[in-house]
C-alpha cells in the first residue's frame, strides 16, 4: 500500500497527456460466458502496458462492479491509438473476439472516452491520500498560497 501523504498536494506535468476512460457494463449477470472473457482480458492488457513502458501508458486506476470503470493516463493520443490498433499487441485481437462473440447483441456494454489535455489545462488536489490518478504520474507539490485554489492551480500551470 502506498504511504498516505498528510498534506494537501497537487500534481503537475511538464507536458500534455491523454486521459482515457474505458469500461464495461454487465447487462445480464447470468450470461457469464459473454462478459467473463472480456473481464479477464482487461488485466492482461494492463499488465502488457505496464511491462512495456514504451507503449505510452503512464498509470491508471480501475473500479469493479456491474459497471467496470478504468481511468488511464497516456503520454499521447498517438501511443494510445497505436496500442489499440496494433496487430502485435493484445487489444486488437481481444476487440475482434468481442465483435464476433458479443457484437451488438446487448449482453455486455463497452465504452470509452478520450480527452487530450494540453499543458496547464487541468488542475487537481489531493488531501490525506497516497499518490492517486494524476498524482501517480505528475510531480507532486504542496498546496501553498500561490496554488491554493483551482483557479490558481490552472493559472500556475499555464505560466510554468
Amino acid at each position: 500500500m502506498n504511504k498516505i501523504i498528510k498534506d494537501r498536494i497537487t500534481a503537475k506535468k511538464d507536458s500534455g497527456f491523454v486521459v482515457f476512460l474505458i469500461g464495461m457494463r454487465i447487462n445480464y449477470f447470468w450470461k457469464i460466458h459473454r462478459w467473463f472473457p472480456i473481464f479477464i482480458s482487461f488485466p492482461k492488457m494492463v499488465k502488457e502496458l505496464i511491462k512495456n513502458q514504451s507503449l505510452g501508458y503512464l498509470a491508471g486506476e480501475t473500479w469493479f462492479g456491474r459497471n467496470i470503470i478504468s481511468i488511464q493516463y497516456w503520454e499521447s493520443f498517438d501511443k494510445l491509438e497505436h496500442f489499440a490498433r496494433s496487430k502485435d499487441l493484445s487489444h486488437l485481437p481481444e476487440w475482434q473476439k468481442f465483435l464476433k462473440k458479443v457484437g451488438t447483441n446487448g449482453d455486455v456494454g463497452i465504452w470509452h472516452e478520450t480527452y487530450i489535455i494540453n499543458k496547464g489545462q487541468y488542475e487537481n488536489i489531493y488531501a490525506n491520500m497516497p499518490p492517486f490518478l494524476l498524482g501517480k504520474v505528475g510531480k507532486l507539490e504542496k498546496v501553498i498560497t500561490k496554488n491554493n485554489s483551482a483557479r490558481k492551480r490552472v493559472n500556475s500551470k499555464n505560466n510554468s
